[in-house]
């Protein structure tokens, strides 16, 4: 998740074998909020494709287990002040701040700029990927498991 200026925030999910990036408007960071949008964006992914969700320690996701329950999606947290055990997530959201610059207020964009931005980075090649996009690596897994 990033945080924006006042009380405004963007969730963050990324796949982490094809780096695929889903964005999810949240209105604050009560738990309520943030795991109905991380459940409304989980049901957008093929669920071969979607086994577990790592969270910081955050209180955002105290409300985990009605996110396991709503989506059979197992949530694992961090360690206390480990941001390399989410390093996909955390490179993830370097790059979003070059779209979102900290201290900015995230709450004037809506869900289809998140998305909009979203694309753009699934269609940046990585290397970490053979340069290949995550996009093309997501339609690979996809067309695997189907």
């Amino acid at each position: 998740m990033i945080a924006g200026s006042g009380n405004s925030f963007i969730a963050t999910l990324v796949e982490r074998h094809t780096r695929f990036v889903m964005l999810a408007k949240v209105d604050n960071k009560d738990s309520h909020n943030v795991v109905q949008a991380l459940i409304k964006q989980a049901y957008k992914l093929p669920k071969e494709l979607y086994r577990s969700l790592t969270w910081d320690r955050g209180t955002e996701m105290s409300g985990h287990r009605n996110f396991t329950l709503a989506t059979d999606i197992d949530v694992y947290f961090c360690d206390p002040h480990s941001p390399w055990q989410r390093g996909t997530n955390e490179n993830t959201n370097r790059l979003l701040r070059q779209y979102f610059p900290k201290g900015t207020d995230l709450s004037i964009h809506s869900q289809s700029k998140l998305s909009a931005v979203a694309r753009q980075l699934n269609e940046r090649p990585r290397k970490t990927l053979q340069y290949q996009t995550p996009a093309e690596k997501f339609a690979q897994c996809v067309a695997s498991i189907r």
